[in-house]
């Protein structure tokens, strides 16, 4: 059985690239009331704007259509899902050119397609794609509670003898 968010939270937007700052900004609310770091955040606003914009692109060309965000709040984690009814793509093969990056090519040279998965995959800690009548991205992306602050060690204050 799978497990059920505590909370969900959908928002359909046009799928024009206008509307995307709405998506990261919402995602960026719900990060933050949850506890999330401003650093997770960000990596979280990226990647929902890189799966907003990929939708925007690639599902609808020049043709009207939506976009469903799905935002599902678990206790240690945060699940996007960015929805469209687009035609669907092959999935292996854009994942197959979405791996890591030639650090010695220059930045001209980089692939032009691909990029955008290949970001969201560094960013989230698993992100899933499926494609049947569309295309539905999966971000998640887990809270870390446990973790040390930097400079935790740090002096407070200094004292002057």
């Amino acid at each position: 059985m799978k497990e059920q968010p505590k909370d969900m939270i959908e928002l359909t937007i046009p799928a024009k690239a206008d509307f995307v700052g709405v998506v990261r900004l919402a995602v960026s609310g719900i990060a933050s009331r949850m506890g999330f770091s401003y650093d997770d955040i960000e990596d979280l606003k990226v990647a929902v704007a890189e799966a907003c914009t990929n939708a925007v692109h690639h599902a609808y060309k020049d043709q009207r259509g939506e976009i469903l965000i799905f935002c599902g709040i678990f206790p240690d984690r945060l699940e996007i899902e960015v929805v469209d009814r687009g035609p669907s793509f092959d999935i292996a093969e854009v994942q197959a050119r979405s791996g890591p990056l030639n650090g010695h090519m220059p930045v001209h040279a980089l692939p032009e397609r691909g990029l955008g998965l290949y970001l969201m995959k560094s960013l989230m800690d698993k992100v899933e794609i499926k494609g049947d009548g569309g295309i539905a991205v999966t971000l998640i992306k887990y809270i870390r509670r446990d973790e040390v602050e930097e400079d935790v060690d740090a002096p407070t204050e200094t004292r002057s003898h």
